[in-house]
Order: C-alpha cells, then sequence, then structure tokens
C-alpha cells in the first residue's frame, strides 16, 4: 500500500485529463503530474541518496510544485513533513531537528533564504536545502521514473506537526492506512467529489487543505492553486467562474472573509460547488449568515491532527434541513461521527457516558494516529485503551450530533460551576457590533476563576460594557457573564487563525509561569 498508487492509477485510467493549474492557467495532465512525481522520485533516491522511511520536509507556500513534491515522496517511499510556511525560522528548526530531516524543500531565491538556513543547518546536521525556484531543482527532472517503491500499511506517510499552542510541537504520525481511509471516507461523509470538480488551495497544503488532495486524485478532479498562494476571496469568486465545480477546504475565519466579500460586491459563487469549513469554533450566527449568503454550499468537519479530517461531519443536508425540529441545536454541532471512526463522550475514566452528558470526545478508528513522533509519554498520554483522548468537552444527542463546548483545558471553574467559554461566545457574538470575541478564566481569590472576554468590535462602532452584560443577562445564568470586558483591536492568534487563549490568560500570570 502507497500514496502513490492513487496518482498512478489516474494517470493510467484518464492521462489526458487536466490534473494542476496555477490561477488560470493549466499547468499539467495527469499523465505527466504522474511522469513528474516518478522521477523526481526516482532522483531523491539515486541523486539524492535518500532511501525508504527517510523524512522530507516541504516548507513552503502553496506553489505548483506541493502537488508533485508529496507524490514524489511517496513514490521514492519516503515520508513527508509539510511545515506551515508562515512559521518563524526557529520554529522550522525544531521541526527539521525532531523529525531528524534529510532533505528541505522551500521556494524562492535561495539568497532570501541564507540566514535561516544557516540555522536550520546547525540544528540538522547534514539537512539538504533546496528551492523549487533553484536550477537545481530541474536538475530533479532530468532522470528516468522509477516504480512506485511498496509500502505496507502501518509505514509512515505523513509527520504532521501540530500547531503547538500549550508547547512544542508534537510530530503526529500518520500511517498510509491512516490517509487512506481517511480518503475513503470523504465520498459518503463529506461530499461526492466528481471528476468534473476542481479542489482550490486556498487554505495551506501543509494541513487539512493539503490532504484532501487524495479524493481529488482518485476521481481524476483537476487541483487549482491560486497565484497568491493563498486566501483571497476575489481570486476564489474569480478562479470559480474559470472552472466551475470548484470545492475548497477553509477555517471559519476564512469563510467569514469570503461571507463578507459576496456580501458586499454581490459576487456570484455560483461556481462554487462546496466550502468544506473546519479548523475552529464556527459559531451559530456565523453559520445561519453564510448559508443565507452563500447558500447550501457548506458542509463541516470536526477532526485533529491526530485524526485527520476525521472525527464527525456536518452534512450539506443536515445544514440546508431547515425544517427540522431541532435545526438550530443541529447546525450548532458539528455533526456525527465519520463513517470510519467510533465516538463516544466520557468521564475522567474513559467510561461512556450517556446521551446528553457533557464530557470529554474519545475515538477510534482507522484513521487514529500511530502516535507521536519520538514521544511515547505524550503518546501514552493520549492514546489509552485503543482510545484517542482529545481533549475536547463535548456531549451527543439522542441522533448521535456531537456538540462541542470547548477545550478541556478552556472550561472555566468558577465557584465550582463549570463554565463553556464558547457558550458565553456564542451570546456575545449576537450584538451587531461585536466582530470577534474570545472568553477565558481569570484567577480569583474569591471564586477560583472569573470569566472575562476580550472583544474585538467592527470597524468604526463604538460599544459599551453595559450592553453585553445585558445581552448575557438576557440569556445565560448571571453566574456565566463575564465580570470584566477588555475591548481589544485584535485577538492573538496562531498561523492557522486559531485564537492563542495562552496569550490571553498570561495577562495575569506571574513573570516566569507557564
Amino acid at each position: 500500500m502507497n500514496l502513490a498508487h492513487l496518482l498512478a492509477r489516474a494517470a493510467r485510467v484518464f492521462p489526458e485529463r487536466a490534473a494542476l493549474a496555477f490561477g488560470e492557467r493549466e499547468i499539467c495532465s495527469y499523465g505527466e503530474l504522474s511522469r513528474r512525481a516518478a522521477v523526481i522520485g526516482g532522483s531523491l533516491r539515486d541523486l539524492v541518496g535518500l532511501r525508504a522511511g527517510d523524512r522530507v520536509a516541504l516548507f513552503m507556500a502553496n506553489c505548483p510544485q506541493y502537488l508533485e513534491l508529496l507524490y514524489a515522496v511517496w513514490h521514492a517511499g519516503l515520508v513527508a513533513v509539510p511545515v506551515n510556511h508562515k512559521l518563524h525560522p526557529r520554529e522550522v528548526a525544531f521541526i527539521l531537528d525532531d523529525s531528524a530531516a534529510s532533505l528541505l524543500f522551500v521556494a524562492g531565491d535561495p539568497g532570501d533564504l541564507a540566514e535561516p538556513a544557516r540555522l536550520w543547518a546547525e540544528s540538522a546536521p547534514g539537512l539538504r536545502i533546496l528551492s523549487v525556484d533553484d536550477p537545481g531543482y530541474r536538475q530533479l527532472l532530468c532522470g528516468e521514473p522509477i516504480a512506485v517503491v511498496p509500502r505496507a500499511p502501518d509505514d509512515l506517510a505523513w509527520l504532521f506537526y501540530t500547531s503547538g499552542t500549550t508547547g512544542q510541537p508534537k510530530g503526529v504520525m500518520l500511517s498510509q492506512r491512516n490517509l487512506l481511509a481517511m480518503t475513503l471516507s470523504y465520498f459518503p461523509d463529506v461530499d461526492q467529489a466528481m471528476a468534473s470538480d476542481s479542489i482550490l488551495y486556498a487554505a495551506p497544503m501543509s494541513h487539512g487543505a493539503g490532504m484532501y488532495n487524495f479524493a481529488h486524485v482518485l476521481v481524476g478532479a483537476r487541483h487549482v492553486v491560486p497565484e497568491s498562494g493563498g486566501f483571497d476571496p476575489r481570486e476564489i469568486v474569480a478562479l470559480s467562474q474559470r472552472f466551475r465545480g470548484v470545492s475548497l477546504f477553509a477555517a471559519p475565519t476564512m469563510v467569514r472573509r469570503l461571507v463578507d466579500h459576496v456580501a458586499e460586491h454581490g459576487a456570484d459563487c455560483s461556481g462554487i460547488k462546496t466550502i468544506v469549513y473546519g479548523g475552529g469554533p464556527m459559531y451559530l450566527a456565523d453559520i445561519q449568515r453564510a448559508l443565507a449568503v452563500l447558500g447550501d454550499r457548506l458542509v463541516q468537519i470536526y477532526g485533529q491532527g491526530e485524526s485527520p479530517m476525521t472525527i464527525t461531519a456536518l452534512s450539506r443536508a443536515h445544514l440546508a434541513d431547515r425544517g427540522h425540529a431541532r435545526y438550530l441545536e443541529r447546525i450548532a454541532s458539528v455533526g456525527v461521527a465519520h463513517s470510519v471512526v467510533e465516538v463516544i463522550v466520557a468521564d475522567a475514566d474513559g467510561q461512556s457516558l450517556p446521551t446528553g452528558a457533557t464530557g470529554e470526545v474519545l475515538v477510534r478508528g482507522e484513521t487514529v494516529m500511530q502516535g507521536y513522533w519520538r514521544n511515547p509519554e505524550a503518546t501514552a498520554a493520549t492514546l489509552r485503551d485503543g482510545w484517542l483522548h482529545t481533549g475536547d468537552v463535548g456531549s451527543l444527542d439522542d441522533d448521535g450530533f456531537l456538540t462541542l463546548k470547548d477545550r478541556s483545558r478552556d472550561v472555566i471553574i468558577s465557584g465550582g460551576a463549570n463554565i463553556y467559554p464558547r457558550e458565553v461566545e456564542e451570546i456575545l457574538l449576537q450584538h451587531a457590533a461585536v466582530a470577534e470575541v474570545s472568553v477565558v478564566g481569570r484567577p480569583s481569590a474569591e471564586w477560583g476563576e472569573d470569566v472575562v472576554a476580550f472583544v474585538v468590535c467592527r470597524p468604526g462602532v463604538s460599544l459599551a460594557s453595559e450592553e453585553l452584560d445585558r445581552l448575557c443577562l438576557e440569556s445565560i445564568a448571571r453566574f456565566k457573564r463575564p465580570k470584566e470586558y477588555f475591548f481589544v483591536a485584535a485577538l492573538p492568534k496562531n498561523n492557522y487563525g486559531k485564537v492563542l487563549k495562552t496569550e490571553l490568560r498570561r495577562q495575569w500570570k506571574p513573570s516566569g509561569e507557564n
């Protein structure tokens, strides 16, 4: 079993079909893409000297070479280590050292990377660095194609590094089997990808967006890399008009930007087939507005790097079923378990809780990681008795819909009562003047923790704390309302757009405390 067989199969079945576009320009067919991957794979083995199981890191923004490199790595039996291109060079150095990468692909002028390269060379002795914009890259395409190197189902394929919001990132070990199971579940649980479709990479290919390549390779769909290399609502709309049947993965912040653009400019989004959103909380008010502006084009997935893109899914049909008696509760959930996993809500001892009870979300199935790279302690803490302990808190209803409350570490305990920040955030976001909000706990000698809210107002709008207080008192118990509101220009976020609540909490921690 080797993921490279997916591309090789597509090239045999429909070699002339368009495979890759950069902006509106077609780059190559499936036959050519597969040939390039096989040739580069041979060069990685014969010219660079890499052997099966060696790690190859990719540190670059989305670009046409990304897809051929991923498949070249697997073609040669190597392990891909895609790295978020927005990370600081020192963060990249940690990943290169921890993964013991033998080769690093970057993009851009090698001269501009001289300083980071010196840092990386010190962190990972023996590391070779090659830019896809350097003449040396073209030499990789001058050899002969090789056959796909056989790999076992449990052989490592993708080493995914977590965002490290609570410490150093950990390398999630995803096997050939993990990624194939994830791919096959896309069709019954997320969307019916078709040959006439195009997948557009507006989110980093180093993460979930890149993992959705497999399903689209299987059916011979087109892969579109925006010329911007990232997320630009105007560009996305234009490309969807050019190619039609466009699908993309987007974080909730991206969905909000696209909704704002379409609403403000009356943009035609008829070329967009499906927007799969996930990677963070999508609040009820945002979901309702997105559906109103974009129509029934949305699908939600909930996953983690440890079970990539595959814990639960909220289908297009569920989001469109406005006549259902529990419609609002359902669209505020993250849907039902993917077909390849089991999902339960458990107590502190890992015992399954009854319907409606709140506890930690546990997952087991073919997509769950093998463990953390060279980190047996973290592996043992996260994988217990066959279950992945997600660290997320939620509840299941009678129909199997999972509603997330918060991360377990984000739950606020005030006066002995559990308060879930997301519940308070949902209420505050109902105010028309609130653009973003994050609720955290502040140490309190009297109550243990106080609830406080960091609020970002919409441009040109001012807001008084009393208005938000009244809104909370109309909707939730008095003890849940924030004790104080801090109005800020922006919320601290990591490179994936997730709010860093640890940064907000640091305001009240003594110097030197983590």
